[in-house]
């Protein structure tokens, strides 16, 4: 295996907390691969720190461009969601420190800020180290560390991290939808539950931040009717698609429902358990954002 395949996996990781994007960190990966491929290897003294700083240099850079693009996004945006499947092997550097809550809070850091905290809280890199892959002072790079720090610890949702609590929890809100049982969804909602929609303009979703466990629920049962899902594959191209199917998968981190037609996935449900009740829902129906995942094998309940 030669130098870069050693560290591709580590420089996907990089890439991927950086932009929130599984298509924009594949693309700065590979644009490290071809600047290390006209690099004499002899003359780099620590490969693995050489090609994070290439890459991460490139992802600040895409995200800049990505910035400005998303405020032209129809609806909100979420980041993509990513498998982390224990047999996804090519993800293995991504098992841990991609909630997706904390991705959604670090849209909200600058560039800069978003760099130096991935770069420090998720690979613990000397300050030192991060000020030359940024071009700043060391000082200066401790003040954004600090500025960024201080913004995700006071956004960050205090969500329960127990994976068997979250699994539970999405097990029982599949069951739910899966009976029409509207009192039982609403009952495993918080009273001021907020759903996030991402359909990017491609998919039906939400355009707008759903809040309220009446109105959550309602919504989230009006999307599992035999004819909501034929409208939702008709406006993405599926509408002869029979064979729909709804699992459990491990995404971002966490027990996720995948919604699947035909071998493809056409929805992914992220639920955020908080005290007990689901505080948040995250909904990606964005075909570009998860044509790369595969269809959950884990049953729904």
């Amino acid at each position: 295996m030669s130098t870069f395949e050693d560290h591709r996996s580590l420089l996907t990781g990089v890439a991927y907390r950086i932009l929130g994007s599984v298509a924009d960190a594949e693309d700065v990966v590979q644009e490290a691969w071809l600047r290390w491929s006209n690099v004499d290897e002899t003359t780099v003294d620590d490969p693995k720190a050489y090609l994070i700083r290439v890459t991460s240099r490139l992802a600040i850079d895409r995200l800049r461009w990505a910035k400005s693009r998303r405020e032209a996004y129809v609806g909100p945006w979420l980041p993509e969601p990513i498998s982390t499947e224990p047999d996804v092997a090519e993800h293995a550097e991504l098992a841990d420190s991609v909630e997706l809550a904390l991705l959604v809070v670090l849209e909200t850091l600058s560039p800069l800020e978003r760099a130096v905290f991935v770069l420090r809280e998720a690979f613990d890199l000397p300050y030192a180290e991060i000020a030359e892959i940024i071009g700043r002072t060391e000082p200066a790079t401790r003040q954004l560390a600090r500025r960024a720090r201080e913004h995700v610890q006071e956004k960050r949702p205090r969500f329960d991290v127990d994976k068997g609590e979250r699994r539970r929890m999405t097990e029982r809100f599949i069951n739910a939808s899966a009976n029409g049982d509207l009192d039982e969804l609403i009952e495993l909602l918080s009273g001021e539950v907020t759903m996030v929609a991402d359909g990017g303009g491609k998919a039906r979703a939400a355009l707008r931040v759903v809040t309220g466990a009446d109105h959550v629920g309602r919504y989230l049962q009006s999307i599992n009717t035999p004819e909501s899902i034929a409208r939702f594959l008709a406006s993405i191209g599926m509408a002869e698609t029979l064979g729909v199917s709804v699992g459990m998968g491990e995404v971002n981190n966490g027990p996720a429902i995948v919604i699947s037609a035909d071998g493809k996935v056409i929805t992914v449900i992220s639920l955020m358990v908080a005290d007990g009740k689901i505080d948040t829902v995250y909904l990606v129906a964005n075909p570009e954002k998860i044509a790369h995942l595969r269809p959950a094998t884990g049953p729904a309940s």
